[in-house]
């Protein structure tokens, strides 16, 4: 179940990058609030692929309810419950608005880890 798999490691790698970039450089209406969104959950599986060989279903599914419950906790506003509101790191981590579209983003996130590792590198998903 543990080991280490280079691949899915410079993926992870690749689109954390994409991510500071699109953090520091794209202030649209669409990269960073939704593409920013569907990339993430693909880093989140990609970073965990990296280092747990597990089912392509069950990662993935487990990153989408990660992705739904940090959603949640913005919608609960856990920043300011915590007390973190002054701390730019936590902001950015954990968020700050609730957006029923960002779960659609990240929906078409996890989907598109499934048609890739189905279709492209023909991974059985369960």
């Amino acid at each position: 179940m543990l080991r280490f798999n280079t691949y899915y490691f410079a993926l992870a790698i690749l689109l954390f990058a994409i991510e500071v970039l699109i953090a520091l450089f794209a202030h649209d209406n669409f990269v960073r609030p939704y593409l920013g969104d569907v990339l993430v959950v693909i880093l989140i599986y990609c970073f965990i692929k990296s280092f747990l060989n597990l089912p392509v279903f069950a990662l993935a599914v487990g990153v989408l309810f990660f992705a739904f419950a940090i959603e949640f906790l913005q919608y609960v506003k856990i920043v300011n419950v915590l007390g973190l509101e002054k701390s730019e790191l936590w902001r950015i981590v954990l968020g700050t608005s609730f957006a029923w579209l960002d779960m659609l983003a990240y929906v078409v996130g996890i989907r598109v880890v499934l048609m890739v590792e189905k279709y492209i590198w023909q991974k059985e998903l369960v």
